[in-house]
């Protein structure tokens, strides 16, 4: 079986640059929500380490809370009308590494699963 693990890496598409100072939040949902750890993106839009590493995984819905309009406020652009950008995931065992980017501007995002 595969190890599984959750990374991200956030880049500002609006300024062509990774989003550096980021802030998220990482939520396991399931059986209650509860908070699993809080990050600063680096000057490479990721985060110094995986916010799920293989040996603290469980299968499950996750989320993935981007404090969008905080980053964008913080440089004294327009934080146009996103706030928190919230990504639901389910992760399942054996799948391998989970990575989600997440690409944006201050008035719309995408994500898909990375490599």
């Amino acid at each position: 079986m595969k190890p599984s693990a959750l990374t991200t890496h956030v880049l500002d598409t609006a300024n062509g640059v990774p989003a550096e100072g980021m802030a998220i939040e990482f939520w396991r949902m399931e059986p209650e929500p509860a908070l699993i750890a809080r990050a600063v993106t680096n000057a490479d839009g990721r985060t110094d380490a995986p916010l799920l590493p293989p040996e603290a995984f469980l299968p499950g819905r996750y989320e993935l809370r981007f404090d969008v309009g905080g980053y964008f406020a913080a440089r004294g652009s327009d934080a146009g009308y996103l706030g928190t950008v919230v990504l639901n995931v389910g992760l399942k065992a054996g799948a391998g590494h989970y990575h989600v980017p997440l690409l944006l501007s201050p008035w719309s995002y995408s994500t898909y699963r990375g490599s």
